[in-house]
């Protein structure tokens, strides 16, 4: 799901992000902002937790911010120390019994309309899991994550996003005609309003009050201004 411009490729490189400086076009940037999201709310691996201990997550999510004209609380956003992640993650969206803060969107629409949530099979999950395939899209073969996941919405919406800016469709992929709206702009626009900004906001918020670790608190803020 290339976009082209990768904010997770480009942790390390020092480079400046920015349609102005950079010549990358705004879909570019959206791609590389949803692909930096995705990235802080997968289970932590070591190179989220190099990024985050080096600071290199905290200026790339300033920098993106930025060039999108979003206001991260407090400006930068905060270097933290990338040990305690993992433990941090699984008592955040694992939980035992039940997560602090849970990651899915059928989860919270559930929460929201006062039923039990099950995952895979409630209504908004299976709305989900219907979108990402009309996109040509489905779970990555070996997993077993609902697609409705903060982590998988927010890919979907950077490969939307980079299909925008010109990216080159996998092999077997629907013609960009035959995308919901009739383009990838449109399939963006419909899954961001329709779906992430149903939840989204309600997650970071919630995430922001329970994370104990400063680098979700951090995430909870650039997840939060990306949807607002």
């Amino acid at each position: 799901m290339g976009s082209g411009w990768s904010a997770s490729s480009r942790i390390g490189k020092g480079s400046t992000v920015g349609s102005e400086e950079t010549g990358e076009s705004p879909w570019q940037v959206r791609a590389a902002a949803w692909e930096l999201a995705a990235l802080s709310f997968r289970y932590p691996g070591e190179e989220l937790e190099g990024a985050v201990a080096s600071g290199e997550w905290a200026e790339a999510a300033e920098e993106v911010a930025s060039a999108l004209g979003l206001a991260l609380p407090g400006g930068r956003g905060a270097p933290a120390p990338g040990e305690g992640l993992r433990r941090e993650a699984t008592r955040l969206f694992v939980g035992a019994p039940e997560p602090a803060c849970p990651p899915y969107e059928g989860v919270w629409a559930a929460e929201a309309e006062g039923v039990q949530a099950l995952l895979f099979v409630n209504p908004r999950s299976m709305e989900v899991e219907r979108f990402v395939r009309s996109c040509g899209l489905g779970r990555p073969a070996g997993t077993n994550e609902p697609l409705d996941h903060v982590a998988a919405e927010c890919e979907l919406l950077s490969y939307l996003a980079s299909l925008a800016a010109g990216a080159t469709a996998p092999a077997g992929a629907p013609e960009a005609a035959a995308l919901p709206g009739g383009s990838p702009g449109a399939a963006y626009g419909r899954f961001l309003s329709g779906h992430a900004r149903a939840w989204m906001p309600a997650f970071a918020e919630r995430l922001a009050a329970e994370a104990r670790h400063p680098f979700y608190r951090a995430a909870a803020a650039y997840l939060g201004a990306l949807v607002a």
